[in-house]
């Protein structure tokens, strides 16, 4: 899948029609696509501005708004070139430090993670009728986040 751009434009209202290219498709097969969505912001700022995409208010309130509609967005972000990083850096309280890098509030992740792994656990049992915990597990992994295996036989 090619990367999905958000525009300066679409940032600014709030738009999330560039996201149609997964919301045009059934959830199921969607969620059978795995993490293979790549989001391009093209936000402007000037050259002097030493602020991290993630701390500009703009985009933060637009994967705010992407992140209340499509909660399943996070599965589907690709973990390799920094999508799923980029978007729990818009939606969950951090710092960044030019030499330590992103930090995300430990609090904060945990609390975030914990919700998501629940609701995108039940959504896939709903959609998939079957579980996409390694998925899911891999997810958490990727933002640093372990798992305990006692987590997933709580849910059951």
């Amino acid at each position: 899948m090619d990367p999905v751009l958000i525009d300066a434009e679409s940032i600014r209202r709030l738009d999330l029609s560039p996201l149609r290219i997964c919301t045009d498709q059934p959830l199921n097969e969607l969620l059978e696509q795995g993490p293979i969505l790549e989001l391009n912001f093209h936000w402007p700022r000037d050259q002097d501005d030493p602020r991290e995409l993630a701390e500009c208010p703009e985009p933060r309130l637009w994967a705010l708004r992407a992140d209340a509609r499509y909660p399943w967005l996070p599965l589907m972000l690709e973990r390799d070139r920094g999508s799923l990083i980029r978007h729990v850096a818009m939606v969950v309280p951090h710092s960044f430090n030019r030499t330590e890098g992103l930090r995300f509030d430990p609090q904060a992740l945990e609390l975030w993670i914990t919700h998501r792994l629940m609701q995108l656990d039940d959504l896939c049992q709903e959609q998939l009728h079957r579980s996409m915990r390694g998925n899911l597990s891999q997810m958490s992994a990727a933002l640093g986040y372990e798992l305990n295996d006692s987590f997933w036989s709580l849910l059951s």
